[in-house]
Order: structure tokens, then sequence, then C-alpha cells
């Protein structure tokens, strides 16, 4: 079975990342009011064309209050990668990472999400990749969807 790029992702009122930075936490992406949260998560055979449909996905999406989409209401996005929606924990204590994409394959993929994003015309906010984040968000609903592209 083919391995898909995946995305959960929340409808949030409100949401921010924080990372330490040189000169103590840094805010890199956040929202106020209604928009979604989305954890990125890359596979070994995920491709550009899967980050632009899921871009797309992302910004037609009808999961917002009125089943509006961000597309519709020009809603902001707080796009962060997340190597461990891959986590495979079915076998002993500690999960492998075995099926997440290393680094140099999966940061220009999650930067292609937010680059087709910002193309269609989204307010697009991030984390830093590789980085420790403290993601903080008022989960809407609660309302979580996971997508696999």
């Amino acid at each position: 079975m083919m391995s898909r790029m995946r995305a959960v992702v929340q409808r949030a009122n409100g949401a921010s990342v924080v990372v330490q930075g040189e000169n103590g936490p840094e805010t890199t992406g956040a929202f106020t009011g209604e928009g979604l949260c989305v954890l990125v998560g890359v596979t070994h055979d995920d491709t550009k064309e899967k980050a632009a449909q899921l871009a797309r996905k992302l910004w037609s999406l009808r999961m917002l209050a009125d089943e509006k989409s961000c597309s519709d209401i020009d809603a902001p996005l707080l796009v962060i990668s997340q190597f461990t929606l891959y986590g495979d924990a079915r076998k002993g204590r500690r999960p492998t990472w075995n099926a997440a994409a290393p680094g140099p394959v999966a940061e220009p993929l999650v930067d292609e999400v937010v680059a087709q994003l910002r193309a269609l015309g989204a307010t697009v906010g991030t984390g830093r990749f590789g980085a420790s984040m403290q993601v903080s968000l008022t989960n809407d609903g609660p309302f979580t969807v996971l997508l696999e592209i």
C-alpha cells in the first residue's frame, strides 16, 4: 500500500507556535479569530504534486463555521511540520519513525504546501522545521479532521 502525505486539520479560534530562538522564545506563526491549525507529516514517496494537492484541499475544505472554507472568508492557516504523524506504536512501547521522511526530503515538501497555499491567496503562519515547538490553539467545536493525500 502506498503511503500518503498526512495532515491533522483543526478548526481553531486562535492559534500560535513558539520556538526557542537565540534570544529566547519566539512566536513564528499565529492568528486570532477563525482559522485552521494544520500539522503536516511527510513520508518517503510524497511529491511536490501531493503538496500542491494538499494545499488546494486545505484552502477549500469546508470545515469553518457555517460550512465555510478558508478561501470563502479569507481565514488564516497555521501550518506546522510534524514527523510524528508517521509514528508507529503497534509493537513494543516505543514508537518507530521509519515511515517519516528524513528532513532533507520532508522540509521542502512542507515548504511547498505553504508556498502553494500562499499562491492561492492564503495568509499562512508556520513553525520552524526541526525545532522544538510549543503549539497553542483553541480547538473550535472541537472539529478535527485527518487528511491523507
